[in-house]
């Protein structure tokens, strides 16, 4: 039988950037806030204790999430420090392309878009510098809107937003979302096609 501490566990690595509010861990769980309560510290002298984890839990705004120990902070950095040597998933390009043509965007309408989790496409990508977080909606839970960087534009040669490749109805832009062409789209910036080399 899974545990209440798993459960809120899994409920906090799948919230990601945005994190979770108690009221929402003991609603999704159908414990008491003080259970909850209990459960966060619980597991907050877990990762405290266990120097085999690289997880820590930290609370900001009355919101919960798992993020990395400062002690891996350099790794993080050495592994991202050369960004133009390392390779865009396609998650993480179907990502920053829904930005790039529909920001600012949160990480629920990219994940309605595409249909699954984006968590870790945003985490690189915000890494990498080609996103960055462009405030809050003020709506409940304030969820945060990314959008692309100047460092976007240099990477793919844009000088701006506007040579983006060119989307049918851009300003109707919304669900659903047909990635596959969005995506073909956005990658002919990095490899144009052979008509237009030719050009």
């Amino acid at each position: 039988m899974t545990s209440n501490l798993a459960k809120i566990e899994a409920l906090l690595f799948v919230s990601g950037d945005q994190g979770i509010t108690p009221g929402e861990l003991a609603e999704l769980t159908g414990l008491a806030k003080p259970a909850v309560f209990a459960q966060l510290e619980q597991l907050k002298q877990k990762y405290q204790a266990d120097d085999a984890t690289s997880l820590k839990l930290q609370a900001t705004a009355e919101r919960i999430r798992l993020t990395t120990k400062s002690l891996y902070a350099p790794l993080l950095e050495n592994y991202f420090a050369e960004p133009n040597q390392v390779s865009l998933s396609r998650a993480a390009m179907e990502t920053l392309a829904i930005i790039a043509y529909k920001q600012p965007v949160t990480r629920a309408d990219i994940e309605e878009i595409r249909g699954v989790g984006a968590n870790g496409a945003l985490k690189r990508l915000l890494l990498l510098d080609l996103i960055a977080e462009a405030g809050r909606l003020e709506v409940p839970g304030r969820p945060i809107v990314y959008a692309t960087t100047e460092y976007f534009l240099d990477r793919f040669g844009l000088h701006s937003l506007k040579d983006l490749p060119p989307f049918p109805q851009v300003e109707q832009l919304d669900l659903p979302l047909d990635t596959t062409d969005l995506l073909a789209r956005f990658n002919d910036l990095v490899e144009p096609s052979e008509e237009k080399k030719e050009k």
